[in-house]
């Protein structure tokens, strides 16, 4: 199983559920956003929105997609509060969303794009809860590697709710993998210094314990809050656990460092590409059941 399909807690039908799914992936794909799913469905629960997400993951899967990884959202206490929860949420990493360090990100491909530093976890074994601790996320970690998430949202003007990022894949967009892999017993994975600069300037700085204390609580919670939906995480699979700091908004022309204590930088420039988008449009356009 690739994504969560549980129903409990829903309010919306299949239909529906489909529907929304392929508005998200058609936004994605051609570049326009569209309006926001709490705005016309405000009965619209949680649980919705992580059926609308699987929808979603399903169609990228028959398209000829595959699942790389997860990613851990709002696990800074201030997003909470925000968002108006007490709990993280999560999305997938499909394959096409891994971008190589050193080549250029086509902005064109995005729609209102931020950039995100994180320590992320790729994992030699497979973790499946409920019950997974820290020790059994450390234990299982084969390194961790700094990292940029690029989050983009395919809803108008970010406008949006806890159901609305959740049904978005958790606002994934791209992931830039940095610096070399390094083993958690080199490392004091709870106290890693991040400095996230924009075109050399300094915009934000923070560090990994912003993440639940620690970013391996992050990756744990991921593997329990999975085993509800009898998915667990892979051997292989990488995990991004929250950011160190606060999102930073991004334009073509931008080049984003981040410099983790330890673990190495990662860099990413972006570009006005829009050859990139059409290729996107193209591949959307199948769209279906």
């Amino acid at each position: 199983m690739t994504s969560p399909t549980k129903t409990e807690g829903r309010v919306l039908d299949d239909e529906q559920i489909f529907q929304l799914a392929e508005e998200l992936y058609v936004a994605e794909t051609s570049g326009v956003p569209g309006i926001s799913i709490s705005e016309r469905h405000p009965e619209a629960t949680i649980g919705d929105a992580y059926a609308i997400q699987a929808a979603g993951t399903k169609l990228r899967v028959q398209a000829g997609e595959s699942v790389r990884g997860r990613k851990v959202g709002l696990t800074a206490k201030v997003m909470q509060v925000q968002f108006g929860v007490d709990t993280p949420d999560f999305g997938v990493l499909l394959g096409s969303m891994f971008h190589p360090e050193g080549t250029p990100l086509s902005s064109s491909a995005l729609i209102a794009p931020r950039v995100e530093p994180e320590v992320s976890f790729v994992l030699n074994r497979s973790l499946r809860g409920p019950g997974v601790t820290v020790t059994d996320v450390l234990a299982a970690t084969a390194f961790v590697v700094p990292s940029l998430e690029v989050i983009d949202s395919r809803i108008r003007d970010w406008q949006i709710t806890i159901v609305d990022t959740i049904a978005d894949n958790a606002s994934s967009a791209r992931v830039v993998v940095g610096g070399t892999p390094t083993r958690l017993v080199d490392i004091d994975i709870r106290a890693v210094g991040v400095v996230l600069r924009r075109n050399g300037s300094i915009v934000e700085t923070g560090a990994s314990g912003a993440v639940l204390g620690n970013p391996a609580n992050a990756v744990a919670w991921l593997a329990n809050t999975l085993a509800a939906y009898g998915v667990q995480l892979e051997a292989g699979e990488l995990v991004m656990p929250g950011t160190c700091t606060r999102a930073i908004n991004v334009t073509p022309g931008d080049t984003i460092r981040a410099q983790f204590d330890g673990l190495g930088d990662v860099t990413v420039g972006f570009v006005d590409d829009t050859s990139d988008r059409q290729v996107l449009a193209s591949a959307g356009s199948g769209a279906g059941r």
